[in-house]
């Protein structure tokens, strides 16, 4: 049986569009992954609640408020609270560019701005997954 990534999307705060989240959704499906999108308005507890349930290898936070420094450090204490260290956090949104070393800094795996590519995005999701979970595209368990 082959092993899937799977992703949980989430859209953290209180944005209110997720066009984009289920476009990156859809395309992480498309390439084989196991996908759960969250929907709006989630906390940082729900988003963790939810990794732990599905037992997910990857979260991804979609973010357009702006408050990307104050809504990540406490999602990324509650990952840590919950022993999901080797679970893969990506954030993608709009983010201005200054911020992407800042939220690496904090423990993100992958910052996306806009205009990334849905192919990178795929490309760089399996990385993160690779690289904290151990798991290839391809490999059966």
């Amino acid at each position: 049986m082959e092993k899937r990534i799977k992703v949980i999307i989430a859209k953290l705060g209180l944005d209110g569009h997720d066009r984009g989240a289920k476009v990156v959704a859809r395309a992480l499906k498309d390439a084989g992954m196991e996908v759960v999108y969250t929907g709006l308005r989630q906390t940082p507890s729900q988003i963790v609640k939810t990794a732990i349930q599905e037992d997910a290898d990857v979260i991804g936070v979609s973010i357009l408020s702006g408050a990307h420094l104050e809504l990540i450090p406490p999602l990324i204490n509650l990952m840590k609270e919950n022993g999901l260290t080797d679970v893969g956090l990506i954030v993608g949104g709009v983010i201005p560019p200054q911020d992407v070393e800042k939220l690496k800094s904090m423990g993100v795996d992958e910052v996306f701005l806009p205009g990334s590519s849905l192919k990178e995005i795929v490309e760089k999701v399996k990385k993160v997954a690779e690289k904290k979970r151990g798991i290839k595209i391809g490999q059966t368990t």
